[in-house]
């Protein structure tokens, strides 16, 4: 597969029209959608729909969406995408875990290879992402996958009827020779 990555843990590859129904349970859990950006409900329809649009992604190297399964048993955890702005030369990397795989790494895990993914394959000068203020979970993995704090846009996204303040994170090649 042209796209496939690994860590100590986890596989990052393609989204594969098989995992259609287990991204739709993962991603449609209430809780996961109240702490990202993910749209709740979110069906079936739409995880086949989102999946079909990967392949021209990659093809077009605008996004990599890679699909995080575990090693020992391929187990699918949750999603690590990063989005190309080419004009620019940036990334954004975006994520979310199902509940069940909270609390255990994966996403920090998942967060290094695919930042180290972007800078020393894809050649950024500059990776970003965003979590809304009240989601200390993913503001540590985006700390752990070395990205700093850059900054509060406040009341910035209107999410689940309410304006959410957002914490963006950034890292630029030039600081992306320290360890992982």
């Amino acid at each position: 597969m042209k796209w496939k990555l690994s860590t100590e843990r986890l596989i990052l590859e393609p989204f594969t029209e098989d995992l259609t129904e287990k991204t739709a349970e993962l991603a449609g859990d209430r809780e996961v959608a109240a702490a990202t950006f993910v749209p709740h409900p979110y069906t079936v329809d739409h995880a086949k729909e989102w999946i079909a649009a990967h392949a021209a992604w990659m093809e077009e190297q605008t996004a990599f969406p890679f699909a995080v399964k575990r090693k020992e048993d391929g187990e699918l955890l949750g999603t690590m995408t990063l989005r190309v702005d080419q004009g620019h030369q940036k990334g954004e990397l975006a994520y979310w875990m199902g509940r069940p795989y909270w609390g255990r790494g994966y996403a920090s895990e998942a967060a290094q290879r695919v930042v180290r993914f972007g800078f020393e394959e894809l050649q950024l000068n500059r990776i970003w992402a965003a979590a809304i203020s009240s989601n200390p979970a993913s503001t540590r993995v985006m700390q752990k996958a070395g990205l700093t704090y850059e900054g509060t846009l406040k009341k910035d996204m209107l999410h689940r009827g309410e304006f959410k303040d957002i914490d963006v994170y950034g890292r630029i090649r030039e600081s992306s020779s320290r360890s992982m």
